[in-house]
Formats: structure tokens, C-alpha cells, sequence
């Protein structure tokens, strides 16, 4: 399957300031306001790109690589499913964390199931956000290079991207 796009060179991962961008994709600006809050709390080594719908989000993921993203459930027209599929076509498969508000138990087995990394609950706890970014970050890392800590510069871009 050809796409009509190609995937601009990768934008590094860590910027030239050593910081890691991640998506953070959701309607409601509170959830970035928090997010960035936490991720920012101690030395932090995160940048967070904000997108407010899913078209901005997907047109954002065919530009760029991240290597985590973190999706509101619902992002309607659409779902975290989306963005899901738009990763899936990246053979440096970014994480996903999907968020709800109403994160029970069905959420989490599908969206297991179907290939996010986690799911967060809403409200954010600062702890939990902290953990479940850093987990994410070190097992990419990991599984993409071979657990050297070497991030190559720059990572090849996606093919049919």
C-alpha cells in the first residue's frame, strides 16, 4: 500500500537542546496545561507538542517522529484508534498512551490489546504520568536501538511515510 505523503527526514527526537518531544493530542487545553506541568516538574528532559484534533495530529505524525504520543480517548470526528493506525505505519513504532476520563477496565483491554503502550486515567496524577512516560521513552529507546542508549542521528525516515 503507497501513501500519497512522504515523511519529511526525522526531527530528531531530542532536539538540539537534548530535549525528547512528545505528542500530546487532545481537545480539552487543560490536559496540556497539566501535562506540561508535570513533565516539567523536575529535570525535565520532555518538550510537548500540542494538537487540539486528530486531522492536526495525523498531518503532525506524517511531518515528524515522536517517540511517545499521548492521545485523549475520544478525539471526536474519531479516536485514539486513529492515531493508533497512523503509528502502526512507522517501522520506529512510537508508543502510544491513550488518556480518559473514564479509564476502566474495557479501555484498558482494548487499547492493550490493540497495541497502545498504556492507558492513563483522568484527573492526571503526576506520579503515574511521570512513571508511565519515563517506562515508555526507556522500552522504545530500548526496543529501537537495541538498549544502547544511542539515539542514531538521525533515524532513517519511514519508508512509504
Amino acid at each position: 500500500m503507497s501513501y500519497p505523503f512522504v515523511k519529511k527526514p526525522l526531527q530528531m527526537e531530542k532536539n538540539e537542546s537534548g530535549m525528547i518531544p512528545v505528542l500530546s493530542v487532545s481537545p480539552v487545553k487543560q490536559d496540556h496545561t497539566l501535562l506540561q506541568g508535570i513533565l516539567n516538574r523536575r529535570e525535565s528532559k520532555w518538550v510537548l507538542n500540542k494538537r487540539a484534533t486528530l486531522r492536526s495530529a495525523l498531518t503532525t505524525l506524517r511531518q515528524r517522529r515522536f517517540p511517545i504520543v499521548i492521545c485523549e480517548c475520544d478525539l471526536l470526528p474519531g479516536s485514539w484508534k486513529a492515531v493508533l493506525e497512523q503509528l502502526s505505519r512507522d517501522p520506529v513504532h512510537p508508543y502510544l498512551i491513550v488518556t480518559s476520563r473514564l479509564a476502566d477496565d474495557r479501555l484498558w483491554a482494548e487499547a492493550l490489546n490493540l497495541g497502545a503502550y498504556d492507558v492513563l486515567a483522568k484527573p492526571f496524577d503526576s506520579q503515574e504520568v511521570s512513571r508511565v512516560v519515563d517506562s515508555a521513552w526507556h522500552h522504545w529507546r530500548n526496543t529501537n536501538f537495541g538498549g544502547t542508549g544511542a539515539v542514531p542521528e538521525p533515524l532513517p525516515a519511514a519508508a512509504g511515510m
